[in-house]
This record gives C-alpha cells, sequence and structure tokens, in this order.
C-alpha cells in the first residue's frame, strides 16, 4: 500500500497556502502520486512536479436557497456550514468523491477544521496544517482530535503557551518554513542592483495578499519621523483620502524581487503572515510587527509569540504620531536580529516531506 497517493486541499484565500503546498510536494518521492483538491488550481501552474489537480467550487458567500435556511443556527462544533448552500454541497461532495476514488494514503489540509471532520468520517487520515491563533473552540480542537496529527510549518519556540499538551504531542514542527528560495545578497549589493542609495537608511514596508492594504496615513506620519531615510512599501496600501504624500516616502506595488528588498533594508515592518515572517526571517533583518486582522486572531498570536521570544517588536496597531514612531522604532534597531534568523529553517519543506512520507508509510504498516 506504500504506492497509495497523498492528497492536499488547498484553501483559496491568499497564495501562502498553495506555495506552501508546493514547497513541500516538490520533496515528496517521485513515486508517491500526489492529489490536490482547490477552489483555485491557477496557484498551481508551474508546480516542480507531477500531481492531479481537481477543482473545487468556491463556496465563500454562496446564498441559501430560503431564508428559513439561512437562518439555521450554526453548530458549535463547526465554523462555517449554512444549510442550503448549493456549492457547498458540491464542494464537500467532491471532496468526499474525490477521497472515495483515490482511498488516499493521507489527507493533509491547509486548512479547515471541517474538512479534517469530513476525511474522519470518510475514514480517511488526515494531517491538519497548523496555524497560531485562539483556536480552543470546540470547532478547532474536533478538527485536532479527528485528525491523526498535526504538521506545524514553524520553529517549536514560538509555540503557543496555551496550546494543549495533548495536541502539541501529535504535532510535527518542520521548523519556519519559507517558500521564497531567491538568494540572499550583502545589502550595499542588493541597493546598486536595485537603483537605491547606499548613504540613506531604509525601512521596507510589505503588505500581504490576503488583506485589504496596508494603511497609508500611517505610513505618511513614518516618513516625517524619519525625513533623511528613505520608506519604501511593497504590495497594496489603504488610502482613507486624506493623506499628504512625501518625497522620502515610495510605493512600489506589487514586486517580484521582494528578496532584494529584503537585502537592501535596514529594517521591515510586516504583519505576521506566515511566510512574510519567515522571508524576514531569512534575511536577518530587524522587524516591526504589526498584524493584520484575521479569523481567530491568528497573526496577533503570531506576533506575541514573536516577540515572547524577543524575535520582532509587536504592536497591535499602527503608529499615530512622531515620537511613537521614533520610539517604536528605536526598539527595533535595538534588536538582536539572530533571535529571528534562527526561526527560519531552510530545510524545512524538505523535512515536512519527509515526515509526511514516513506516516503515508507508518500508517499503512502491518
Amino acid at each position: 500500500m506504500t504506492n497509495k497517493p497523498i492528497a492536499f486541499f488547498a484553501h483559496h484565500q491568499g497564495r501562502g497556502h498553495a506555495n506552501r503546498i508546493m514547497a513541500i510536494a516538490k520533496h515528496i518521492p517521485a513515486s508517491r502520486p500526489l492529489h490536490i483538491l482547490t477552489a483555485k488550481p491557477d496557484q498551481f501552474e508551474g508546480m516542480s512536479r507531477e500531481a492531479e489537480i481537481t477543482q473545487l467550487p468556491n463556496m465563500i458567500g454562496a446564498p441559501s436557497r430560503s431564508k428559513v435556511l439561512h437562518g439555521e443556527p450554526t453548530p458549535s462544533v463547526l465554523h462555517c456550514v449554512p444549510v442550503g448552500v448549493d456549492e457547498m454541497r458540491e464542494h464537500m461532495g467532491i471532496i468526499a468523491a474525490t477521497l472515495l476514488e483515490i482511498d488516499p494514503a493521507i489527507f493533509v489540509i491547509d486548512v479547515s477544521a471541517e474538512i479534517a471532520l469530513l476525511s474522519r468520517i470518510m475514514s480517511v487520515p488526515a494531517i491538519t496544517i497548523r496555524m497560531h491563533g485562539d483556536r480552543s473552540d470546540a470547532g478547532h480542537l474536533a478538527g485536532y482530535e479527528a485528525g491523526v496529527g498535526m504538521l506545524a510549518p514553524f520553529d517549536k519556540a514560538i509555540e503557543q503557551v496555551d496550546y494543549p499538551d495533548w495536541a502539541r504531542a501529535r504535532t510535527f514542527y518542520t521548523g519556519g518554513l519559507c517558500t521564497t528560495k531567491d538568494p540572499i545578497v550583502p545589502r550595499d549589493e542588493a541597493r546598486q542592483l536595485l537603483g537605491l542609495p547606499l548613504d540613506k537608511p531604509i525601512t521596507l514596508v510589505i503588505a500581504g495578499g490576503g488583506g485589504s492594504g496596508t494603511p497609508y496615513a500611517p505610513l505618511t506620519v513614518a516618513a516625517r519621523a524619519e525625513p533623511d531615510a528613505l520608506w519604501l512599501v511593497a504590495g497594496p496600501v489603504h488610502r482613507e483620502g486624506h493623506e499628504t504624500d512625501f518625497g522620502n516616502l515610495r510605493e512600489l506595488g506589487w514586486v517580484d524581487n521582494l528578496t532584494q528588498y529584503l537585502c537592501a533594508a535596514d529594517r521591515v515592518v510586516a504583519s505576521a503572515g506566515d511566510n512574510t515572517v519567515h522571508e524576514i526571517a531569512r534575511a536577518s533583518k530587524p522587524f516591526l510587527c504589526i498584524p493584520e486582522w484575521r479569523y481567530f486572531d491568528e497573526q496577533q498570536a503570531k506576533a506575541a509569540e514573536l516577540a515572547r521570544v524577543g524575535a520582532a517588536i509587536h504592536l497591535n496597531t499602527w503608529p499615530a504620531s512622531i515620537p511613537e514612531w521614533r520610539r517604536v522604532l528605536a526598539d527595533t534597531d535595538a534588536l538582536d536580529v539572530s533571535k529571528l534568523a534562527k526561526l527560519h529553517d531552510p530545510d524545512a519543506a524538505q523535512k515536512a516531506a519527509e515526515w509526511l512520507e514516513s506516516e503515508a508509510v507508518r500508517l499503512w504498516a502491518n
């Protein structure tokens, strides 16, 4: 039974789930068939190894077929399961039919507590990708209990203190998994490649792809707080219409060479997205972490753990004044960057793949 496929479910919000699966899949033995279920197959274009892909309907926000069904309360053991939604029935039905057809060795779920429960009901061993946050509710705990294990794509040092011991014992920690492999180069070399000045302090602000954009107004205050420095913003920004632009604050938009900008920077301001954190750790830069809103306080929890181990400065909200910016930036510059750097493991994806393969073998041994 060692050639049974490994199946993956990839949540379609943002690109992080798909990128993580592709990074791990690259190291799974070629003899092991792979099957991916996702509502966004295009995110897997250019995948480095062969995999069967099943497209799922996008059920997010789809309506119930009656007001009465829409008003049915959600069970405490589930999170998002409205009644009478065609797309949801099709979504879950395709997953169930695929599991029945391919009979996978394991089903790796990145991420959904409900699908972990469905996998158990289908008698298929599930492994849930761990994420930070307040997941002590009945739904998450049921999903953890339903699977055969959890995979945490981060270092054990930033595990949450409140994560239950029984769940911790069933979790494999890969070390910090970064899906970016672009080369790290010296600061001045990166600045020359990008045409940036060698003699100015540079702060890089990173806005992730899973939210509505970094608020622009606080960045204008930061630029005023450091008039002799250059502030670069990679990714989308959110404007309210009252902001004043400053010459030392430059929007880059989406960039394909983010690693070069990380290498060129003296410090980084960013949210607590999984890959973003590990990209900054990989580049070994002082990190001011200002989390974005996410379900279950995922980013707040991760940022708090980073601060606990001295790897980042954690702010709940953006600084609103020049003195506040100067204080928090001084604190950021005083960080020991080695504490963040050691949270990145260049072999994390390979370790994840090796563990999944070992589980696929172990669970079906006679």
